[in-house]
């Protein structure tokens, strides 16, 4: 938005624009990252890494990442492009396209900064980053975490998180199509 539509903007969405323009702040190419990354590096802060989908943000997801964020001074999602969702999910994936599912996840007071990969794995990105704590939920043993070898030979940890049993994108869109009964409250 041009400086001279600023004054024209009532306080309410200014206050709105603000809040707008720090969660897209939060979203970073995974070039931008790597900068990011040496200015933590450099303050001494702990780097939390986590990936995943996010698609259909659910009760797991929230308190995976509260969980994950507390593990470190700052946390990094990585998100799964929606090319890469495909080849990973099938064709019906994602529900929300990866801009949407970024955006969602940078209004997250937990979440410092999210970027999308095009992989289907993110050993890459993770490699390049060099996160000091990588984290997963628990429904992935700590063997079948992607980049683990990479964080701990550079001196790192690598969390499984405990799994929210239920709470899962694919148990809610089958539920959405009326094939499963909804589960009990968590």
């Amino acid at each position: 938005m041009p400086p001279a539509l600023f004054f024209c903007i009532s306080d309410h969405w200014g206050l709105m624009l603000n809040c707008y323009l720090q969660m897209t702040g939060k979203i970073l190419s995974p070039e931008k990252l790597l900068g990011v990354r040496e200015g933590l590096r450099a303050e001494r802060k702990r780097l939390v890494f986590t990936n995943g989908v996010f698609d259909l943000l659910h009760v797991g997801h929230v308190r995976y990442l509260a969980a994950a964020r507390a593990l470190g001074d700052a946390l990094v999602v990585a998100i799964n492009s929606d090319r890469s969702v495909r080849e990973l999910k099938g064709d019906g994936r994602p529900v929300i396209n990866e801009n949407e599912r970024a955006e969602i996840l940078a209004a997250l007071r937990q979440v410092n900064y999210v970027t999308i990969f095009d992989n289907v794995s993110p050993r890459s990105l993770i490699a390049e980053v060099l996160p000091d704590v990588l984290v997963k939920g628990g429904d992935y043993g700590l063997d079948e975490i992607h980049g683990r070898a990479e964080v701990e030979a550079a001196g790192g940890k690598v969390v499984s998180l405990p799994f929210v049993e239920g709470a899962s994108t694919s148990e809610i869109i089958e539920r959405m199509k009326g094939s499963r009964p909804k589960t009990e409250d968590r």
